[in-house]
């Protein structure tokens, strides 16, 4: 009898084929589910921030190059291989079977790509995209072990017998899906312009709350030298090696250009490492502590080694590169200075002078990034649009005296 994953009754290879199935499409959805959140936040409380740590984030993969395919999630396209492999296993046939066969391969050497690119490149794992990582893989192995053809000598002979009509079927539904999917894509860009006034009203909404006791010297945008005088006051809790702090740097730098000379932010240092802050019961980011320290070591050093930690974001997650940032910069007695640990240990113990925002953490700032903009606290990441409108807000506010531009229109 020829060897058949599925086409032997109801064995239990044919169930482990349709378990495995159903596991790349629940974490394939879930991973769609991510990405839109991540992107297109439809409420100012729905940022995404760092809660993870630096190595398991699943913000940086919904952020990263690789998360859509011209405008399409990749998740979709995972979804759809995990579809075809429980319609194998629930409606078997020959013809179904060859063609999961040489999809299972295409797909486990896609996996071992992006798996590959997020571990080396983004220096990060997506833990829902691992769950679709492992079934995956899992799945491929049942086709190679027991699948049709199984026993035909090399790769090609063994995989690649799929049925003609089958794949012609698939590419046109898979397109037809993708061709969906990119449309509600564009729909949630056009609709981040919309939502501004919105944005704008929950921004206002929020409590008003002081003023850190402490704000910190290192400002990245300065428009005069008083901080509350700026239209737009930011005072921005961040971890250097913190991923969510790196795309939140990338829209303020962006901003900082369109609202120059009407914008103060202060860099509040608040590593997420239990080496130097207490105030959060964290230890997500080692190395945080150090690059805190040189960075603020010599002020007039502190925006070109800021600058360049965000530039080398990956290598900075390495020892070795911190330690010769500390030596090009010559700040590597800053790890050991009495007064440079007492300048962030303020910066880090003004995060508990605020009233907790969750019952599983007892202050208020307890995640990076954070920020108080003109006293209101904004936990998490957003979108360049809802950024600008607020920020926009703030302009018109202090400038013609309105609470918000009910036209706001992106340029």
């Amino acid at each position: 009898m020829q060897q058949t994953l599925t086409l032997q009754g109801n064995t239990w290879r044919r169930a482990l084929s349709f378990l495995f199935g159903v596991g790349m499409v629940v974490a394939s959805i879930m991973t769609i589910e991510h990405y839109f959140a991540a992107n297109f936040p439809e409420s100012i409380f729905e940022g995404s921030f760092c809660d993870i740590n630096a190595f398991f984030n699943c913000d940086s993969s919904a952020y990263s190059v690789i998360s859509a395919i011209g405008r399409v999630p990749l998740g979709y396209f995972g979804m759809f291989v995990g579809l075809l492999v429980c319609i194998g296993a629930i409606l078997p046939s020959e013809a179904l079977e060859r063609t999961n066969k040489t999809i299972s391969l295409v797909n486990v050497v896609g996996v071992v790509v992006l798996l590959l690119f997020s571990v080396f490149y983004l220096g990060s794992l997506c833990l829902l995209c691992s769950g679709f990582y492992v079934c995956s893989i899992a799945s491929f192995i049942l086709f190679w072990k027991y699948g049709i053809d199984g026993d035909r000598s090399g790769v090609f002979a063994r995989f690649f017998h799929p049925s003609l009509k089958h794949v012609a079927v698939f590419g046109v539904l898979m397109l037809g899906g993708a061709y969906g999917f990119r449309e509600h894509h564009v729909a949630k860009e056009q609709a981040q312009v919309g939502m501004a006034a919105q944005v704008v009203e929950q921004f206002y909404s929020l409590p008003e709350v002081a003023w850190p006791s402490f704000i910190s010297p290192y400002w990245t945008a300065k428009a005069t030298e008083n901080f509350e005088d700026a239209p737009i006051q930011v005072v921005e809790y961040a971890d250097l090696l913190c991923p969510d702090c790196l795309y939140l740097a990338e829209q303020l730098d962006r901003l900082k250009e369109e609202f120059a000379g009407r914008i103060n932010i202060a860099f509040q240092m608040f590593p997420l490492e239990g080496k130097c802050n207490d105030v959060v019961d964290k230890d997500l980011h080692p190395g945080a502590c150090d690059v805190s320290l040189m960075a603020i070591h010599d002020p007039a050093k502190f925006l070109d080694i800021h600058d360049e930690i965000w530039d080398n974001f990956r290598a900075a997650r390495t020892p070795e590169w911190r330690e010769e940032l500390g030596r090009r910069y010559q700040v590597e007695e800053a790890l050991t200075d009495s007064t440079t640990m007492d300048m962030l240990q303020r910066m880090i113990q003004t995060g508990a002078e605020y009233d907790k925002t969750s019952d599983r953490f007892e202050h208020g700032i307890r995640s990076t990034p954070t920020m108080i903009v003109n006293n209101r606290m904004i936990i998490g990441t957003f979108p360049y649009e809802h950024l600008r409108a607020i920020f926009q807000a703030l302009v018109d506010e202090k400038e013609e005296g309105q609470r918000f531009m009910e036209k706001w229109v992106s340029e």
